[in-house]
């Protein structure tokens, strides 16, 4: 019958998911916003088909270090326009909202976006709303406050974020900011995405890691600081047992990180990040290429994480740390229709510089991005 139909047939000359394993030609099948069938074999009548022969059509990409919000605060930028129409579906703001903050970020920003937003809550009160460090006042960081506002937003808060570089703390000790933070995560029982105290170098890596908790998120991983995971082209032993406890690392690539050249020394030795993010924010206006995921890919890929690795780093690893595993970074019928076609640009670029000269190659641009089974603007 007519109305079983499907709304909407993509093709694609690669259709990959990492949850489901299909990893070739293909397409996926729209009804409505759900997914109704994908791989090979989906044919047949639709009200509309879309064919991209050179393309590769992936699960809606999952960023899980970025700063969507409102333009007027310090680093965030408009999420539909800087990273739905850029290929990424669903977002985790790290931090740009505190307790004080909060009902307008939901209200406002959560409430009116076609992206999906989760919001880790700054264990600030303020957030990174004015411009300067989050937590240079030791009593914006309220535990109480914070407590009673994450229990208030209930599943749009994903967890507790906390910056801790010199910038950020100011002359606080960084220990009791974090002693705060994993206060406040546990009593909401929800988990912390980590930027480390990277300089100056007055806190070893080793006791900050001991602090993270199973299912805990150390972002930034590769940078190249005093503190950083790699010495001597090897991954430092305090990052293999947090590894081994249960943190995840994730890329984090924003201004200043991570560094290329510490990424591909931890993937030769054997460490590939658990999450690819971009940490897009309002200073990587007017990059060219534009800063985003698909761009965050092929440099990670450039400098030896596996294509495949990367693009499950991006989709169903993210969603599974979102606990939205099911409904988003699949293919798999039942699940949200959310999608995103890359192709490779036509002419190579300087993707990465690293310790063994620079990377070349084609970046990768979102060609088509769908939200709960609408088309974007890209």
């Amino acid at each position: 019958m007519a109305d079983q139909q499907p709304d909407l047939i993509i093709r694609a000359g690669r259709v990959f998911c990492a949850d489901t394993g299909l990893d070739g030609p293909g397409a996926v099948a729209v009804r409505g916003d759900r997914i109704v069938a994908s791989g090979p074999d989906v044919s047949g009548p639709a009200k509309q088909k879309l064919n991209f022969p050179d393309g590769t059509l992936l699960p809606g990409l999952v960023d899980l270090h970025a700063h969507p919000g409102p333009e007027t605060w310090r680093f965030a930028v408009d999420a539909d326009t800087n990273m739905l129409a850029r290929g990424s579906t669903t977002v985790l703001s790290q931090g740009d909202a505190g307790s004080a903050t909060w009902t307008y970020y939901r209200d406002e920003i959560i409430g009116r976006a076609k992206t999906r937003i989760k919001l880790a809550m700054s264990a600030s009160v303020l957030g990174e709303y004015l411009d300067r460090g989050c937590v240079i006042h030791l009593e914006e960081v309220d535990v109480d406050r914070c407590v009673a506002a994450m229990e208030d937003g209930g599943d749009l808060i994903w967890g507790v974020a906390i910056l801790l570089t010199a910038k950020a703390t100011g002359d606080n000790d960084p220990r009791e900011i974090m002693r705060r933070s994993v206060e406040i995560a546990e009593r909401t029982g929800k988990p912390i995405i980590y930027g480390l105290r990277r300089e100056p170098s007055d806190w070893p890596l080793a006791e900050q890691l001991a602090m993270l908790r199973p299912g805990d998120i150390f972002t930034y991983c590769f940078q190249n600081d005093a503190e950083s995971i790699v010495s001597d082209g090897r991954i430092v032993d305090s990052v293999w047992e947090a590894r081994e406890r249960g943190i995840l690392f994730d890329t984090g690539f924003g201004i200043g990180g991570p560094d290329l050249g510490v990424a591909e020394a931890a993937i030769k030795d054997g460490f590939l990040s658990d999450t690819v993010s971009t940490d897009v924010h309002n200073r990587h206006r007017g990059y060219n290429p534009p800063h985003d995921m698909p761009g965050t890919l092929a440099r990670i890929i450039s400098v030896g994480m596996p294509e495949a690795e990367a693009f499950k780093s991006s989709t169903i690893g993210p969603a599974k740390v979102l606990g939205l595993d099911g409904e988003i970074g699949t293919l798999a019928p039942g699940a949200c229709a959310d999608l995103t076609v890359l192709s490779n640009s036509p002419e190579p670029i300087l993707l990465a510089n690293s310790e063994n000269g620079g990377r070349h190659g084609p970046i990768l641009e979102p060609t088509l991005t769908i939200r709960a089974g609408e088309v974007v603007a890209t």
